[in-house]
């Protein structure tokens, strides 16, 4: 179903985490508004000190600005909050940098027809997107654990383009992890746990915008190391009751976004 299009149409809001994308970020929005030109953008500025906000409202977005920065999870609970505040029916994460396509938006809204939760796998046949090391030892890992959860084929639960239906917007409007890797591996794993159904969608991911990953082996390292510890906080960690949507209280003043 088309974001937009007709009286029974889903209200779509794309949440965009930004932190000092100026720079990239007019592209991204244009991008976005030809792949859903019916879908809202809400733009959280996650503490920048650039012209994040200026160029965000300038492209014809909606604008959250944050104090200081919080991180994605902070950015992106802040979203959540305000999809559930305005009704919203679903919403997109799709990251300012210019590496999630907003071409496989559409996608992965049709993919919740099924689901709870759909994720932009980076490692599903599409794609030339490649991990070596401890990196690659860490994606295996979680891949065959949230796999067993899930009951189907999760091949990258660390990707942070995603979508969602009401009854997730509801969950993480009161409960998104913030910690390292929490944005993606621990709200994955409580979603699981709490019984919502995760899908996947194959995606390509394109190069970033602006600098480059660190390959080098003590970072993979640390990486793997990290890897373990979250999964292992995140299937122990209590997780909060499933709150449907249309029972959560609405948000408070400040979480709301203004043009």
């Amino acid at each position: 179903m088309t974001p937009g299009a007709g009286p029974h149409a889903r209200r779509v809001l794309v949440i965009v985490p930004a932190w000092n994308e100026a720079e990239g970020l007019g592209a991204v929005l244009a991008e976005l508004r030809a792949a859903v030109p019916g879908a809202d953008v809400l733009v959280v500025d996650d503490g920048s000190t650039d012209r994040t906000a200026q160029t965000a409202r300038a492209c014809g977005a909606r604008v959250a600005r944050l104090p200081y920065n919080l991180g994605v999870g902070g950015a992106m609970r802040t979203g959540y909050r305000y999809a559930l505040d305005q009704g919203y029916d679903a919403a997109v994460q799709v990251d300012a940098d210019g590496q999630h396509d907003p071409g496989y938006v559409p996608a992965l809204l049709a993919a919740l027809e099924t689901a709870d939760l759909v994720v932009g796998a980076r490692f599903a046949g599409v794609g030339d997107y490649r991990v070596r090391g401890p990196r690659r030892w860490s994606m295996r890992l979680l891949s065959r654990v949230l796999s067993g959860m899930a009951d189907t084929r999760l091949t990258d639960s660390t990707s942070g383009f995603r979508a969602c239906n009401r009854d997730m917007i509801a969950f993480f409007a009161r409960w998104y992890p913030a910690e390292y890797l929490g944005d993606t591996v621990e709200s994955m794993v409580g979603a699981l746990r709490r019984g919502y159904r995760v899908r996947q969608v194959p995606v390509a991911m394109r190069p970033r915008a602006t600098g480059a990953p660190s390959q080098s082996s003590a970072r993979a390292l640390v990486y793997l190391a990290r890897t373990a510890l979250v999964l292992l906080l995140a299937v122990t960690r209590r997780v909060p009751a499933p709150q449907r949507a249309g029972t959560a209280p609405r948000v408070p003043e400040p979480a709301r976004a203004a043009r």
